[in-house]
């Protein structure tokens, strides 16, 4: 699978160390290291930045120049896709609205991919699944804490319409927020991200020790092998998951 970062990490240097020769999330809200992950990072993914705008309390309503800013970036070769508008707490009708909005769904899908929020309905995700070759998870409503038992629960119910009876995805999956060994290890995905480097390494108390990576720098580098040393399985098994075993016993 593959690890994506979030952006922006400050100082850039330590940004560098997370993202070169790797994989780059850039927000459309924070697109300041944009050039950055173009320079130096193996490919890069576009989030839509719903998320970040709905958790100011100013939640965007006209999506006009995110959609002029992916119609230049998907021309780079190291792009890889963009997260489609979403509405983290709006309905279903609300979400399928922007997908019929999105101005490449029918001339080129591969560039664009849908979100399905945990909340919705599991029949809104095997049309997502069947209709889009990559599909974005969210966590949202009762499911918003990731690793909750009802997050689980919740996954499992998602996995078990996302794949066939041999466990293989129908269509790529994307994490959101999800770059957790502990829960990307569970699932098949193709991908994942979140911003842990960032949110971490300027939390000085949060690095003790005799052997405490002395520098930003470091601690992005420490931080990405710890993250990018594990891998997805290919098919979803619910063994996988001793959380899970738990809950289905």
């Amino acid at each position: 699978m593959i690890h994506y970062h979030g952006l922006p990490i400050t100082p850039a240097t330590a940004a560098l160390r997370a993202i070169s020769g790797g994989h780059a999330f850039v927000s459309f809200r924070h697109p300041e290291q944009l050039t950055l992950a173009l320079d130096a990072s193996q490919s890069f993914a576009v989030d839509n930045g719903a998320f970040s705008a709905w958790k100011s309390g100013n939640p965007v309503e006209d999506w006009t120049l995110f959609y002029e800013w992916v119609g230049e970036l998907h021309r780079y070769p190291a792009f890889d896709f963009a997260v489609i508008p979403d509405v983290i707490d709006g309905n279903e009708d609300d979400n399928d609205a922007l997908l019929e909005e999105w101005p490449w769904a029918k001339v080129a899908p591969h560039i664009g991919a849908p979100v399905w929020h945990l909340h919705e309905s599991l029949e809104r995700l095997n049309k997502l699944v069947s209709n889009f070759p990559r599909v974005c998870l969210g966590s949202s409503g009762d499911f918003a804490q990731i690793g909750t038992p009802q997050w689980w629960t919740r996954m499992a119910e998602a996995m078990d319409v996302i794949c066939d009876k041999d466990g293989r995805p129908c269509a790529k999956i994307h994490g959101l927020r999800m770059l957790n060994p502990e829960i990307y290890t569970r699932f098949p995905f193709a991908s994942a991200d979140s911003t842990n480097i960032g949110q971490n390494i300027g939390i000085d108390s949060a690095w003790r020790g005799t052997y405490t990576p002395p520098t930003k720098e470091a601690r992005a580098a420490l931080m990405r092998e710890r993250i990018e040393s594990n891998q997805s399985p290919q098919f979803w098994e619910r063994k996988y998951n001793p959380i899970q075993e738990s809950l289905f016993a």
